[in-house]
């Protein structure tokens, strides 16, 4: 039997200076995602694109999207295998390119997982549970370019 999730948020721009979009000038790229009971996140377009630098903005989001897709699989995996995680951080990295016409795409995510573990396990093991993270992420599963990983080990003593 096929489970079915469904997902909502609330996004409201923020960026009218009082001419509202009067010209390609006049309007900050500025808005908020928000959700019931959740904290609001302060977004804005890349600075490229006219963006808030000091904002996160889509693509930024994005990434962040599979790294931690990817992270709570890994994690879940790693917890059936009886592997103890004690820290891990992701510097995902992602490849855009835009055409003449101004639209774009991605091409390509890698990430960057160092993984620190408080037992003994084998590197091709931990390589193995970022593979199979990699297969059950959803959000990896819903993107049309390639996600990659390049992991890292560190055994605690």
């Amino acid at each position: 039997m096929t489970k079915i999730h469904t997902y909502t948020i609330n996004l409201e721009w923020t960026g009218n200076r009082g001419e509202g979009t009067s010209s390609y000038i006049s309007y900050a790229r500025s808005h908020n995602i928000s959700g019931t009971d959740k904290e609001i996140i302060s977004c804005s377009a890349d600075p490229v694109f006219r963006g808030d630098a000091k904002k996160y903005n889509p693509e930024e989001l994005l990434l962040a999207s599979l790294a931690g897709c990817h992270m709570l699989w890994f994690l879940h995996l790693c917890a059936n295998a009886g592997i103890s995680v004690l820290e891990y951080i992701d510097t995902p990295g992602g490849t855009m390119e835009i055409a003449a016409d101004g639209s774009g795409r991605f091409t390509e995510v890698v990430l960057h997982p160092i993984v620190t573990v408080g037992n003994a396990v084998e590197e091709q093991r931990i390589d193995e549970l970022h593979d199979s993270a990699h297969k059950m992420c959803f959000i990896a599963n819903s993107v049309n370019f390639p996600v990659t990983h390049k992991g890292s080990l560190l055994i605690q003593a």
